[in-house]
């Protein structure tokens, strides 16, 4: 079994027109609802192997704040240039060339691409809001399987709900 959990970036704030895309930081409910989505996760008993994010810096810190509140070390969060301005394809060769030794993958990211890629691993995801979290298990002993066969089961949350 695998499970992928594909995490929009929290809300970033916009407050400094002159930084980079990159730089931009996540606003206080940013902030506020990547701890409240961490927390839901822990209380489900989400042990994640493996959290990989954008470099950008809203994605990381996302990914930080779920890491804090799952007992993720933060240290052993993989950046990866491909999970920013890339492609559902793009993403999509990122989570097939997993190590299959890993059971439960998150990956943090952003918009249009995470949510072109859960809608081709699920239909019934049609957008992802800011910090909303996608998962999705497949019935698969490696993860090349993921590209060619639909998930077991499908879950969808944000702070909103």
């Amino acid at each position: 079994m695998k499970t992928l959990f594909l995490v929009r970036h929290a809300k970033s704030s916009r407050d400094d027109p002159s930084l980079p895309d990159r730089l931009r930081p996540l606003d206080d409910r940013g902030r506020h609802d990547a701890s409240k989505m961490g927390k839901r996760l822990a209380d489900r008993g989400v042990e994640p192997d493996l959290l990989v994010s954008s470099p950008a810096l809203r994605a990381l810190t996302t990914a930080q704040l779920i890491a804090d509140e799952i007992g993720y070390k933060r240290k052993d969060i993989v950046i990866d240039e491909i999970l920013y301005a890339s492609s559902p394809d793009n993403l999509l060769s990122v989570i097939c060339a997993l190590d299959d030794g890993l059971g439960r993958v998150m990956l943090f990211g952003h918009n249009p691409e995470f949510a072109g890629l859960a809608h081709r691993l699920s239909s019934t995801i049609i957008d992802m809001a800011t910090c909303a979290i996608a998962e999705f298990c497949f019935d698969a002993k490696a993860w090349a399987d993921v590209a060619e066969i639909g998930p077991t089961k499908v879950r969808m949350d944000a702070p909103k709900k």
